[in-house]
């Protein structure tokens, strides 16, 4: 939707009507929400994930790792075979973390849902 004078108008009057009810705080600009980053320009919104897999990458010690462009083998398969993961705590956590990135990176689904 592009924002005209009539829609910001509309928006002005729903924020004082919030204000009215509920205890309100107008932030401005949407720049950055729950991991995703929002860039406006005059060709649209872009929307990316570029701080949220820094992050990712600085947690688990990656930072300086190099992309790849096909992360995994499509036919390649896990088997029962080793030994169980002593800390399961922390996969869990990068792969959730890797689930919510295919939000912008559907490339890394399979491999991600895979790992899961």
């Amino acid at each position: 939707m592009l924002i005209t004078g009539d829609n910001l108008e509309l928006i002005n009057q729903l924020k004082v009507y919030l204000h009215k009810w509920f205890q309100i705080k107008d932030l401005g600009d949407l720049r950055y929400f729950l991991g995703l980053e929002i860039t406006k320009s005059k060709h649209g919104i872009y929307i990316s994930q570029r701080k949220y897999v820094m992050d990712l990458l600085k947690d688990i010690g990656m930072l300086n790792s190099k992309p790849v462009y096909l992360p995994m083998d499509p036919n390649g398969s896990f088997t029962q075979e080793g030994s169980t993961l002593l800390e399961p705590a922390p996969h869990r956590r990068l792969v959730g973390k890797l689930i919510y990135f295919t939000m912008t990176r559907p490339d890394i689904t399979y491999t991600a849902h895979l790992l899961s």
